[in-house]
């Protein structure tokens, strides 16, 4: 597993880049079961400005594999994010940033800046909410047995749910 703490008190005010890697072992740490296989590479620029003035900016970018909603099979997903965030340090601060920029809160005497909360949170925030094959991606044995795909109206007519189809016109 990779973990993903930025030290604040080893250098002085500046820029620094930092690289990480998120793969499956990262996201069991969240007891995330949806995610079968991951490979996000996370590229981190932390600006301090002063003790307690500090900024970040991340570039997520990779795949993930989750079932399938359709078909259960495996499928993999692009992921691509570029979340920019204000440290605060317990100073109040927390309910608004004026420059777009979400807030990542710390307390007033953390002195690291853990960054696996808001990686995760932002790779599962960028998958989409259907998560299929593309059109004749999906199992065939699966698609069958759910009834998408029939060629000819005998095979439609003996799909379980044919009884239903006529219901709402009825009404």
């Amino acid at each position: 597993m990779s973990v993903m703490v930025i030290p604040l008190d080893d250098w002085a005010a500046g820029e620094r880049r930092f690289r990480f890697h998120a793969d499956l072992e990262f996201f069991q740490t969240f007891d995330n079961t949806e995610i079968l296989d991951a490979g996000i590479e996370v590229e981190a620029r932390v600006v301090k400005a002063g003790a307690h003035k500090v900024t970040a900016d991340l570039l997520l970018r990779g795949t993930v594999t989750v079932p399938c909603d359709r078909c259960l099979e495996p499928l993999t997903l692009p992921v691509e994010a570029e979340p920019c965030f204000r440290v605060c340090f317990g100073t109040g601060e927390e309910e608004l940033s004026e420059d777009g920029r979400d807030i990542l809160p710390l307390g007033a005497t953390d002195r690291e800046l853990d960054l696996a909360q808001a990686v995760y949170d932002y790779v599962c925030l960028s998958l989409p909410l259907q998560r299929v094959h593309p059109e004749g991606g999906c199992n065939p044995d699966t698609v069958r047995f759910l009834g998408h795909g029939h060629k000819d109206e005998e095979a439609a007519l003996s799909s379980p749910f044919a009884a239903l189809k006529g219901l709402l016109k009825d009404n």
